[in-house]
C-alpha cells in the first residue's frame, strides 16, 4: 500500500508541473494556442509577477501591468494560467485576491523562443552532453544506461523519421524551412555514438539496447543525406539561394576562386550606380540603412512543385522573341551601348536589358547576350555609364 500511494504521489507531481509548463500553450482548458501573440501576452503576465515580488498580484494589478495589451486578453490568459496551476492563490482561502506565479511556465517559455530560432539543436547538444555525463557517474547503475540509451535511441527516431517523410512528402520550402533539423548533425551522432561507447563498455549486457541506437543514428544519418541532397539539388536548379543555410553560402565564398564567385551571379542584372551622390544624400542613406533591420524575405513559393501552365510559358516566350526581334531590327547583332542610348533613360534601358537577358537565359530562344569589360562614359547621354556588350542571334 505504501509504494502504490508512494507511486501515486509521484506521478501527480509529474502531472502538476506538466500542467504548469504547458498552461503557455493553451488557448483555453484543453484547447492549443493557434495565435503567436497570445504567447507574449502569458510572458507579459509572467513578467509582471517576477517584478512584483514576495507579494504577488491581483488580476487588476496584472491587467494593469500589462496594458500594452487588450484588457480582455490579459483576463483570459490569466484565467487560462489559473486553470492550470501557473498562477495560484498567495494563500489558499475563499477570498483571497493575491495570486504568485510558478517558474515552470517561464522556463517553457524560454525553451520555446529558442525553439523558434535553434530548432532545437542547442538543447539535444545539452541532453546529449548529460546523458554523457549521467552514464560516466560511478554511481550510475545498469537500469540507468539502459534509460539513457532508450531515450537516445528515441530521439533519434523521431528526428530521422520527420526528416524522412519531409524528403519524400513535402515542398522544397516546407524541406527548407525545417532543414534546422539537419545542422550540426555529425556532433549530434559523435555525442551519441559517445554515450554509446560508455554504456556498452560499462554494461556489455546492454549490447542488444546499444544495436538499437546504432540503427537509429543510421536512419538519421541517411535522412540527413537525402534531405541535404535534395536541398542541394532544388538550390542548383531554381537558382534560389535561400535553399541552404547561410553557413553554406559563407565557406563557399571563402573558398572558391573569383571565376567561381562570379559565375553565381551569371545572368542576373543589377542597377547600374549613379554617377553622383551628395554628402548629404549618403549621410541620409546610412541612417536609413541603421534604422531599417529588416531582414530580406523570401518570395512567396508555390504549394507544389509543378511547372507553369504550357500556355503561359508559350505565351511568355513569344513576347521575349516579339522584344528582342524589335531591338535587332533585322540585324544580326546590336550594340548594347546603342541599346541603351536608344531608350533615353535608365529606367527604359533597364527594362529592355532584363527582357534581353531573359531571352539569352531562355532555352528555347536562339538569342545571346555577350558582355565585355569596356565601359562608356559619357555625361551628356541619358544613362552616364553603360557597360559594352552585343546582342545577336545564335544558331543552338
Amino acid at each position: 500500500m505504501d509504494a502504490t500511494l508512494l507511486d501515486a504521489e509521484a506521478e501527480a507531481a509529474v502531472l502538476r508541473v506538466y500542467r504548469q509548463v504547458f498552461a503557455v500553450l493553451a488557448r483555453e482548458a484543453g484547447a492549443m494556442i493557434v495565435d503567436p501573440e497570445l504567447l507574449d501576452a502569458d510572458q507579459a503576465i509572467l513578467d509582471a509577477f517576477a517584478e512584483a515580488g514576495s507579494d504577488g498580484l491581483t488580476v487588476e494589478q496584472a491587467t494593469l501591468a500589462c496594458r500594452a495589451y487588450p484588457h480582455d486578453v490579459i483576463v483570459r490568459r490569466f484565467e487560462v494560467l489559473r486553470q492550470y496551476g501557473a498562477i495560484t492563490k498567495l494563500v489558499d482561502r475563499p477570498n483571497e485576491l493575491r495570486h504568485r506565479a510558478a517558474f515552470a511556465p517561464y522556463v517553457m517559455l524560454m525553451f520555446l523562443r529558442r525553439m523558434s530560432v535553434q530548432g532545437g539543436q542547442a538543447e539535444l547538444h545539452q541532453l546529449l552532453t548529460l546523458e554523457a555525463h549521467s552514464v560516466s557517474d560511478p554511481k550510475s547503475t545498469e537500469d540507468d544506461g539502459l534509460a539513457s540509451i532508450e531515450r537516445l535511441t528515441k530521439v533519434f527516431r523521431l528526428l530521422g523519421n520527420e526528416l524522412a517523410i519531409l524528403v519524400a512528402t513535402s515542398t522544397s520550402a516546407q524541406l527548407r524551412e525545417n532543414a534546422q533539423l539537419a545542422w550540426g548533425n555529425e556532433r549530434l551522432i559523435e555525442q551519441a555514438e559517445t554515450v554509446h561507447r560508455i554504456v556498452l563498455g560499462r554494461w556489455p549486457v546492454l549490447h542488444r539496447a546499444c544495436t538499437a541506437l546504432r540503427m537509429s543514428l543510421a536512419a538519421y544519418a541517411d535522412a540527413v543525406q537525402l534531405a541535404a541532397g535534395r536541398l542541394v539539388e532544388r538550390a542548383g536548379t531554381t537558382r534560389a539561394l535561400g535553399l541552404l543555410p547561410i553557413e553554406t553560402w559563407v565557406t563557399f565564398t571563402r573558398g572558391s576562386e573569383p571565376d567561381v564567385l562570379a559565375a553565381v551571379l551569371d545572368g542576373l542584372l543589377f542597377d547600374a550606380a549613379a554617377p553622383d551622390f551628395s554628402p548629404q544624400t549618403m549621410v541620409e542613406a546610412v541612417e536609413t540603412g541603421r534604422r531599417s533591420g529588416t531582414a530580406r524575405m523570401a518570395p512567396p513559393r508555390p504549394t507544389a512543385d509543378v511547372d507553369a501552365p504550357e500556355s503561359a510559358a508559350a505565351t511568355d516566350r513569344e513576347e521575349l522573341r516579339a522584344e528582342a526581334e524589335r531591338v535587332l531590327a533585322g540585324r544580326p547583332s546590336v550594340d548594347i551601348v546603342d541599346v541603351v542610348d536608344d531608350a533615353g533613360d535608365w529606367v527604359t534601358a533597364r527594362r529592355v536589358l532584363a527582357e534581353l537577358t531573359a531571352a539569352h537565359l531562355h532555352d528555347e530562344l536562339d538569342y545571346e547576350l555577350v558582355w565585355s569589360d569596356g565601359m562608356r562614359i559619357d555625361p551628356a547621354a541619358g544613362t552616364p555609364w553603360a557597360t559594352e556588350g552585343v546582342f545577336r542571334r545564335v544558331s543552338r
